[in-house]
């Protein structure tokens, strides 16, 4: 069968993304950061779905520069979760120039969850398509959510016209059994960062900030994990005062910043831990913009794996919101 490009259309609370895949191939990935004021910790959603209408045609003018084949299909991610109730305005303007471009190419058009879209980039990246059940983790600036997730034994599929799955997933059935129940870990770092005068989103910076620092402070208050679940309140408040403390001396900020996030990285690990044990599963895969810390992976990894974890991560380009596993969906949807 003739390999079939879909192009993949994502626009998040951070980024503007594009994307084309051919059958599992990826062809073109192409993606731009919403603009965030000096000092502030992010956009509202006016300001971002503002942003990402003035992004869309910038960034469909350079994917016409780099690709020149013929697009046969658009997947774009319409909600936060393919639940009822899920909703950002964001997604609407990645929903309305896909409906659009589909109709104007006379070729279907197919939406997905943006959570569905970062555990198939996950699984993706990995090499392997998952079956039956496993762990997701999706850990990013705004969500810290652990998920079972079940391959589904009949996957849709079918060249419709136009499909909007709004209600259910495509190919999985997602159920929320751990994560926050306040803020993110992306939170907790972007606060500390912006603190500290870096620029949003700041967990890159301070991610090389911790596996660099020769030294860690003992500071901090561990982070208490129960049945799965976790507060980050109070480490946030706890971790901005301390910096505030530190705040004239670089070498022990540093070393403070080196203890949050191995502060982070423990709670990680009973969280996926206290997970498995209450699911009998522990295959994990690890998505999301925190997910793809180097200082993170390099600390759970081991850990995990003498718990008896099988511990996958999606590949850091593949972590932070993108659209290519949007565009891998809609290939799956309709071909596969």
């Amino acid at each position: 069968m003739t390999e079939r490009n879909v192009l993949g259309i994502d626009t998040s609370n951070y980024k503007t993304s594009l994307a084309i895949v051919c059958g599992h191939d990826i062809t073109a990935d192409i993606r731009r950061f919403l603009t965030v004021k000096e000092g502030a910790r992010g956009l509202r959603q006016s300001e971002a779905l503002f942003q990402h209408v003035q992004n869309l045609p910038e960034l469909f003018a350079e994917l016409r520069d780099s690709f020149h084949g013929k697009i046969d299909a658009v997947a774009y991610s319409t909600r936060p979760r393919a639940i009822e109730g899920s909703y950002m305005p964001c997604f609407t303007a990645g929903r309305s120039q896909a409906i659009a471009l589909a109709s104007a190419l006379d070729v279907p058009a197919i939406g997905f969850s943006h959570q569905e879209g970062h555990i198939e980039a996950a699984a993706a990246s990995c090499g392997r398509q998952p079956d039956g059940d496993f762990i997701g983790c999706h850990f990013s600036g705004g969500t810290c959510e652990v998920l079972r997730v079940t391959v589904k034994d009949h996957a849709p599929s079918g060249a419709s016209a136009f499909v909007e799955r709004n209600g259910e997933n495509a190919f999985y059935d997602i159920t929320i059994i751990g994560g926050t129940r306040d803020i993110s870990y992306g939170q907790v770092l972007d606060r500390a960062g912006v603190q500290m005068g870096m620029t949003f989103p700041c967990g890159q910076t301070l991610d090389e900030i911790a596996l660099h620092s020769s030294d860690s402070t003992n500071l901090l208050t561990g982070i208490k994990v129960r049945e799965g679940y976790l507060n980050l309140s109070g480490f946030d408040t706890q971790f901005r005062n301390k910096l505030s403390d530190t705040a004239d001396t670089d070498h022990a900020s540093d070393a403070l910043i080196k203890e949050a996030f191995i502060r982070i990285s423990d709670s990680i690990i009973k969280m996926l831990v206290q997970c498995a044990e209450k699911t009998g599963i522990h295959s994990v895969y690890l998505s999301g913009g925190v997910a793809s810390s180097r200082f993170i992976r390099d600390s759970i990894t081991m850990k995990l794996q003498k718990e008896g974890c099988q511990v996958h991560f999606a590949a850091p380009e593949l972590s932070s919101d993108n659209a290519v596993g949007t565009a891998l969906l809609g290939s799956r949807y309709l071909w596969d």
